[in-house]
């Protein structure tokens, strides 16, 4: 958050983002998204944002629905330097046969839909399959949060953060870090670090107090356990 504020403290416009989700309103990328700077999300689940559908549906901004394994290994790619890789994931959908809405004009008609994608067939486990091909991301910048990380970029993530962290700041040209605890060469343990800091250019201490709002929680009462369910009669 801390690096989204600067960002939009900045004035960059016409940002072409890739993320998971664009936040939500009043919060994370949804403050880009309200300032008007974002002009093209790539994501996989837009549904905690109200700014963000009506931009989209009324043509003021352009998506690319990506599943979102691979949108995360879409970034691990760009950052590991390969091109391209075939997944099952959007296989006998509009992901591979194309036709996704990706901009709509100010009165609802589709002006741009998602390209066909090429499938070809393989049979990695003996049993041939097809599957699609989906191109690297690569980025010119990278803004992540990460739990610690030292003066030579070396990151550590908290839990979940590990699913798109490591990817994101591997895609970026630039990586720019904030940590919520930043610490000496050589204090965190070499086999602890998630993310090496060949892939960190900047890196920015933002405490452990930095606020981490939940964007949608779920609550159960106390004491009964997840799934469980009653019957009566």
């Amino acid at each position: 958050m801390a690096l989204i504020e600067a960002l939009l403290e900045q004035g960059a416009t016409g940002l072409s983002v890739v993320s998971n989700n664009c936040g939500v309103d009043g919060w994370g990328l949804g403050v880009l998204l309200a300032a008007g700077r974002i002009r093209k999300m790539t994501s996989s689940y837009v549904g905690e944002n109200k700014e963000f559908a009506r931009q989209y549906l009324t043509g003021e901004l352009e998506l690319e629905l990506t599943p979102q394994g691979t949108l995360a290994e879409k970034l691990r790619a760009g950052g590991s330097g390969i091109a391209a890789f075939y997944t099952a994931a959007g296989v006998g959908t509009q992901v591979a046969e194309g036709g996704l809405p990706q901009k709509y004009d100010a009165d609802g008609n589709i002006l741009q839909g998602s390209e066909p994608k090429e499938v070809r067939s393989f049979a990695p486990g003996g049993e041939k399959n097809d599957f699609v091909l989906e191109e690297a991301i690569v980025s010119d910048f990278a803004l992540v949060h990460a739990l610690k990380g030292d003066k030579h970029g070396n990151l550590v993530f908290n839990k979940a953060t590990r699913q798109f962290g490591p990817p994101a700041a591997m895609a970026g040209k630039v990586c720019i870090a904030q940590v919520e605890e930043l610490v000496e060469p050589g204090e965190i343990d070499p086999d602890q670090v998630h993310l090496p800091g060949i892939y960190v250019h900047r890196v920015l201490e933002v405490g452990r107090d930095i606020e981490k709002p939940v964007e949608k929680r779920t609550v159960r009462p106390a004491g009964e356990a997840a799934g469980s369910a009653t019957k009566e009669g």
